[in-house]
């Protein structure tokens, strides 16, 4: 079992910057790919970021591309998601995934975070 505890939500102004980690524990004997999805109050959660289990490989959803950066530090069981240039349409809650395959999709990922709620105010 893996347990994954994000964590950096808070509230922004828009054009502002938050930092989100995922931190990982449990079973942790191999890397998984990580994704970054959001739920906004009546939405379906929705994609944001990936990263393979290297850290060589990620994708974006074309809605934060260019303002948002994806990384991880196995050494630390962390991902981060870099949040910049926030805009109001990004308020959320943001989870983390975990899973074996790199991804968009949720069905893809086998362990989910509890969220954190990131606020951007206009």
């Amino acid at each position: 079992q893996v347990q994954l505890v994000e964590s950096g939500g808070g509230l922004a102004q828009a054009g502002g910057s938050l930092r989100l980690s995922c931190a990982t524990s449990g079973r942790t004997t191999r890397t998984y790919a990580v994704g970054w999805f959001r739920q906004a109050p009546g939405k379906a959660r929705e994609f944001v970021a990936a990263i393979s289990e290297s850290g060589g490989s990620t994708k974006y959803a074309d809605y934060v591309k260019g303002r948002f950066t994806i990384s991880r530090d196995n050494a630390a069981n962390t991902v981060y998601l870099q949040m910049n240039s926030l805009k109001p349409e990004d308020t959320a809650v943001y989870y983390c995934a975990a899973g074996f395959l790199y991804s968009q999709y949720t069905y893809h990922y086998d362990y989910w975070g509890q969220g954190t709620q990131v606020t951007v105010s206009s």
